[in-house]
């Protein structure tokens, strides 16, 4: 017995009314940069002194090992919550 596939062309489900649309990409693209730049600007200030005989791969790799989990599962998230709470009180 086969199973029912689902219409890969149907349409997405409705948003819940009030609910507010997610922001474009352009702002997407700023709020990730915002979060990124201090992250890395602040690593690279602390990782300095450790990591000055080392090769820059190297050091651009211990860098994004740190700064990319933070800012995908900490920084941008309050970035983008921070956003919404601007944008509704519009």
């Amino acid at each position: 017995m086969t199973r029912a596939r689902p219409n890969a062309t149907a349409a997405a489900p409705a948003e819940r009314p009030g609910t507010p649309a997610p922001p474009n990409v352009h702002v997407r693209a700023a709020l990730t940069w915002l979060a990124i730049f201090p992250l890395v600007a602040v690593g690279m200030t602390v990782m300095a002194p450790i990591t000055v005989d080392w090769h820059p791969v190297l050091r651009a790799l211990v860098l994004t090992l740190i700064v990319v989990p933070l800012a995908v599962y900490l920084v941008v998230p309050r970035l983008f919550a921070l956003h919404r709470r601007l944008r509704s009180r519009r």
